[in-house]
């Protein structure tokens, strides 16, 4: 029997986190880093990505990449893992966090920013699963984790969130994990969701400002999500603790769907 404790261990494994610089995405990379990990992380802004390296080397000791790169263009994904296989030749975890929302009226949401939203928020995870993918079919393993939201599992009420292409994108992100996670359980590759519920970050500061009683309202426990209550859900679907796992959608929203 394996001891618990090794079950959660990620030492040696490479784990890429899109949009990893701050928000959730930091947060998760702080996670894999602390369990052993190496950790890549990719973010269109370099500053930024070299402050989150600094802190993930100085609290963990962890071994670093950072890229900066837009995840939404192919080129770039090309690029990202040409770079992740030349430093570590593998990949084991991949998480696809990077995304974005348009806060705007149905009648009112530009074409534009529709597209702009579907191009990182579904498109990009199908890129990069695809371009990972590849090296994981030929290693017979691998863990992807896609970082949707509850806003793709049921309709939200405006007044607290009103972007109908984030709920939209996140809602097929769901249905591609679990097609994914079927399609590729032959080549031992898990492939889960996490729906975070409201979580207060760079993305939807500015919203949760301008309404924080509406939207705490929304949570049954009162409040958004702190800033280490992601990383649970996301070592255990990253490590052997989750070996059984794939295709499930885990909600990590204080109480919000369960109303």
């Amino acid at each position: 029997m394996t001891a618990l404790k090794e079950l959660f261990d990620l030492s040696g494994r490479v784990a890429v986190v899109t949009g990893g610089s701050t928000g959730l995405g930091l947060q998760m990379a702080e996670a894999m880093a602390e369990f052993g990990a190496k950790v890549v992380i990719c973010a269109r802004k370099a500053d930024r990505l070299a402050t989150a390296e600094a802190k993930l080397r100085e609290a963990y000791g962890a071994e670093v990449l950072t890229v900066a790169c837009d995840v939404a263009k192919a080129e770039a994904v090309a690029s990202l893992h040409d770079k992740v296989m030349e430093r570590f030749g593998g990949v084991d975890i991949l998480v696809n966090n990077a995304g974005r929302a348009w806060v705007a009226p149905v009648e009112e949401m530009p074409l534009e920013r529709w597209q702009q939203v579907f191009d990182l928020n579904i498109t990009a995870p199908f890129m990069l699963a695809q371009a990972f993918g590849r090296r994981m079919i030929a290693q017979k393993k691998g863990s992807i984790i896609n970082i949707a939201s509850i806003a793709g599992l049921v309709g939200r009420n405006p007044d607290a969130y009103n972007s109908i292409a984030y709920g939209a994108s996140k809602g097929a992100l769901v249905n591609f994990t679990r097609d994914l996670a079927i399609k590729w359980a032959r080549h031992s590759i898990r492939v889960n969701a996490i729906c975070p519920g409201f979580f207060v970050t760079d993305i939807n500061r500015k919203v949760y400002d301008e309404r924080p009683e509406k939207i705490d309202r929304e949570i049954p426990l009162g409040k958004p999500g702190g800033d280490s209550d992601i990383k649970g859900a996301a070592v255990w679907l990253a490590s052997d603790a989750s070996r059984f796992v794939t295709g499930a959608i885990i909600p990590v929203d204080g109480g919000t769907t369960a109303w």
